[in-house]
């Protein structure tokens, strides 16, 4: 369940080339940054403005104003980038998207229809289709004690070789307001956590982290 292909339908990202080959989608995010200048310049000029150097923003994006967006960029159609959004650079930013008031991203994916509206930190993590995060929820990408992420699902333990990775979200995930996200978190489709959660590890697909980290299975 730590898959790409277990976590999400790559039909719902322009990310798709550079998932779909990967056992793990952690793999992916040193390629972020070169895969988005290399798809902007593709990008149909009759849908999207080039800003500035290597920022792309879909025609029908609503862009509010008192917003920073750094270079390399991508905002999809329909996305909506409200005031006080600190979006760093390296961030793909699908459809139908929301990255909402004094929300940071910095090397993301954010596949279509994700919502990041209020207060969150989402960076060096992949977010699945109609993945959600509630106010105030963050994703932690560096361990306190500063050594290397290591994935763990049960007895399972994977080493990544990275630094920093924050999480990574399957499609549909639903995050509660105030939750961190610990390094290296992976949360299946379909699951829900619950609000002033602290995660850490692994959540299976259709499940529940309740606030004393017990985790069930959906009905």
């Amino acid at each position: 369940m730590l898959k790409t292909k277990d976590l999400y339908d790559l039909s719902h990202t322009k990310a798709a080339p550079i998932l779909e080959n990967t056992e793990y989608p952690w793999e992916v995010l040193d390629k972020i940054k070169d895969f988005i200048i290399e798809l902007g310049k593709t990008l149909p000029k009759d849908e999207y403005d080039e800003v500035s150097e290597n920022v792309w923003i879909a025609k029908d994006a609503k862009i509010y104003p008192n917003n920073y967006i750094g270079a390399p960029a991508i905002i999809g159609h329909e996305t909506e980038v409200r005031p006080g959004a600190f979006v760093r650079g390296s961030a793909l930013v699908g459809d139908h998207c929301v990255v909402g008031n004094s929300t940071e991203l910095k090397n993301v994916i954010l596949f279509d229809n994700v919502q990041v509206p209020h207060y969150n930190y989402v960076g060096d993590s992949i977010l699945g289709y109609k993945s959600h995060m509630g106010a105030g929820s963050i994703t932690s990408n560096v361990k306190s004690d500063k050594l290397l992420v290591t994935v763990k699902c049960g007895d399972e333990k994977i080493e990544t070789g990275r630094k920093k990775i924050g999480a990574m979200l399957g499609d549909r995930v639903e995050v509660g307001c105030n939750s961190v996200l610990n390094p290296g978190t992976v949360i299946g489709r379909d699951s829900n956590v619950y609000p002033t959660s602290c995660v850490r590890g692994t959540i299976p697909e259709k499940s529940i982290w309740k606030n004393n980290g017990k985790i069930v299975t959906k009905k």
